[in-house]
């Protein structure tokens, strides 16, 4: 009777290291779009709207900056975490994650929180009429906010697949780092008999000034 040996397969042995390499890509694609979409939706206008003032009705716009300061800092944050991923390891690659991941929930939450917020503009409408309780009219809000969302979204999509996957992915080299092998020490110049300095310097460190072999 004939008997077959069985042999793993290959392709179930790369399935983890598969699975690290596609996450990976998408987390640096998802993160670094992310970060740029919240960044480039907190420049743009959120919501417009009409003052009351002695000439007639003032129009007043708010950009996302003026919202709420909190999306394009978490931006920041975040894009600083999906880089530093790769230079910590284990624990701290973890806590990054963690960062990584609460920055684009952050983003998330501020951006619909602004969505419907007419503080800014209600202000603006303050100082347009001189009256402190004022408040603007014809109040609308644009699509910017749920963009500015959308990129906190991705952001927080590469922060759970770092807190998922971050192990299987690869640091930065580290062979520029120290491993406590001593360092081979540099070999002692010949005295030049020219220079009564380099005499006395080897006779310090026990040579011959002469060259001459003791043997």
């Amino acid at each position: 009777m004939d008997y077959v040996t069985a042999v793993p397969h290959p392709r179930i042995e790369a399935g983890p290291a598969r699975s690290g390499r596609r996450s990976l890509a998408l987390a640096l694609l998802s993160g670094a779009l992310g970060a740029a979409v919240a960044l480039l939706a907190t420049r743009q206008r959120w919501s417009e709207g009409t003052a009351s003032v002695a000439g007639g009705a003032f129009r007043l716009t708010a950009k996302g900056s003026d919202v709420t300061g909190v999306p394009a800092a978490l931006a920041i944050v975040g894009l600083a975490a999906l880089v530093a991923v790769f230079a910590v390891r284990r624990a701290g690659r973890f806590a990054v994650s963690a960062v990584l991941t609460l920055s684009g929930a952050g983003i998330l939450f501020a951006a619909l929180s602004g969505a419907s917020d007419s503080s800014a503009l209600d202000e603006q409408a303050a100082k347009a009429s001189g009256d402190t309780s004022a408040t603007v009219a014809a109040l609308s809000h644009t699509a910017w906010p749920y963009v500015a969302a959308a990129g906190g979204a991705l952001l927080l999509l590469a922060g759970l697949l770092a807190l998922r996957y971050g192990r299987l992915w690869p640091g930065m080299s580290g062979r520029y780092e120290r491993d406590g092998t001593p360092r081979p020490r540099r070999a002692a110049k010949p005295a030049d008999p020219d220079r009564p300095e380099d005499m006395w310097k080897a006779l310090d460190r026990g040579e011959d000034p002469t060259g001459a072999d003791p043997a």
